[in-house]
């Protein structure tokens, strides 16, 4: 799902791109940023949403959970650091795996 929304491009931004040399190209940060975006998008429909997280009809108050589930400062954290580390499992082809325990990030995307 995540990756549909990466294509659609539901929030279309580009991300400056700064004329400095580093360890990632400018297409690479655009990608992990679209990324980013998407499993932020998720984890808040995630916590707040109980249907219709697309949006794909006006959004109503009968949508809206009663009750939150997650915590939403955790959740950018955990997919930022997934993001990163799956980037890097993948450059290298480590043999790694990523685990956040339970808790107030469980809506971040893995």
């Amino acid at each position: 799902m995540t990756r549909a929304l990466i294509e659609r491009k539901l929030q279309p931004r580009r991300v400056v791109q700064a004329q400095v040399a580093g360890p990632l190209s400018a297409d690479e940060v655009e990608r992990i940023h679209a990324y980013w975006r998407a499993c932020n998008y998720l984890a808040a429909g995630m916590i707040y949403l109980r249907e219709n997280p697309l949006l794909r009809e006006p959004l109503k108050a009968e949508h809206v959970k009663a009750r939150l589930l997650g915590h939403w400062g955790a959740s950018p954290g955990l997919s930022f650091a997934y993001i990163h580390l799956n980037r890097l499992i993948n450059k290298f082809d480590l043999n790694a795996i990523f685990l956040a325990g339970p808790g107030h990030g469980a809506p971040a995307c893995r």
